[in-house]
């Protein structure tokens, strides 16, 4: 819909972004005050004014730094579009497939990040309903954010969405029948995690023969059968997320967030030697000294330092 180099308002089109089912997203040139931002160009420009303006006053409702900021929303020359922070970086999705399968740290760190953002969404009353690497942006400094809140709703009032909505290999079983709850997200969740930990979907887009089988979990096998580097513990946590049965899968991303940030512990960083007496021994030697002296640490996300055993970052108040 935009070329490069067209202005528009107060914005110049430097590049086209990528396009998805709902929109187009550009990046642009704020001239007023020098700043890249991303425009987001809705294909559906013949939609009620009211219904144009959905996905930014979601996205405005919310204030996380693991969710895209939305700046504001204009209409220029009869086209309607919407304003967001540019992240520079790529997306999840890119990344899995130039990458395959993640170092399973990175995976955690990552999916920590999504947790925080999911559950501050659902605090907030929002499902998002499409979940998936697609949707997610990663900074070059590794901060993730989640984008593309249009097929987004509030559950404030209703039970669960009625509409079948999303990317069918990231569905939940229910969403299948129009009857997504919090929990969905979720599941959608499960199959990112899979897909970090794997490279691969844990199964192909499900058709409608394998709807049954989908409802009674058939088609999930442990991520482990694909990388034997998946610890135990984590791949119970995917296959806790990805439960057909709502009264078995994780309700909250906060439950996830706990399990996850639990398990890490045990698994290895990148860069720290691998297996043998003598870094075993040095190992079990910092952990004494480590009890003795406690060392002082960065948060994870907002990566300001903390008090040692800090177990909250006081400053973005997420849990380490």
């Amino acid at each position: 819909m935009f070329f490069r180099g067209q202005t528009i308002g107060k914005y110049r089109i430097v590049s086209a972004l990528g396009s998805g089912g709902f929109g187009s997203v550009y990046l642009a040139e704020d001239t007023w005050i020098d700043k890249k931002v991303a425009l987001k160009v809705p294909h559906k420009q013949g939609l009620d004014f009211s219904e144009l303006l959905k996905e930014p006053r979601l996205l405005a409702s919310m204030s996380h730094p693991n969710i895209v900021t939305v700046l504001t929303a204009e209409k220029q020359d009869d086209i309607f579009f919407i304003v967001m922070e540019y992240v520079q970086g790529e997306t999840l999705e890119e990344k899995i497939l130039r990458d395959g399968a993640l170092d399973v740290a990175l995976a955690l760190d990552l999916t920590c990040q999504i947790c925080n953002a999911v559950d501050h969404a659902h605090r907030a009353g929002i499902l998002h309903r499409d979940l998936r690497p697609g949707n997610m942006l990663v900074s070059d400094t590794g901060l993730l954010k989640v984008t593309d809140f249009g097929t987004s709703r509030f559950l404030e009032i209703a039970v669960h969405g009625t509409t079948i909505i999303g990317s069918p290999p990231y569905m939940a079983p229910e969403q299948f029948h129009g009857k997504a709850v919090f929990a969905s997200d979720i599941y959608s969740i499960g199959v990112t995690m899979y897909q970090m930990l794997t490279g691969t979907l844990p199964y192909a887009t499900p058709s409608p023969a394998d709807l049954d089988r989908l409802m009674k979990g058939e088609l999930v096998s442990s991520p482990r059968l694909r990388n034997p580097k998946v610890p135990k513990g984590i791949a119970d946590i995917v296959l806790r997320a990805l439960a057909p049965e709502l009264t078995v899968r994780y309700s909250r991303p906060s439950e996830v967030l706990e399990d996850v940030l639990a398990a890490r512990e045990t698994v290895r960083r990148p860069g720290r030697a691998e297996s043998g007496r003598d870094d075993h021994v040095a190992d079990i030697q910092s952990r004494l000294r480590a009890r003795d002296t406690p060392q002082p640490s960065f948060c994870w996300h907002c990566r300001k330092p903390l008090q040692a055993r800090t177990a909250k970052c006081p400053f973005c108040g997420e849990i380490q």
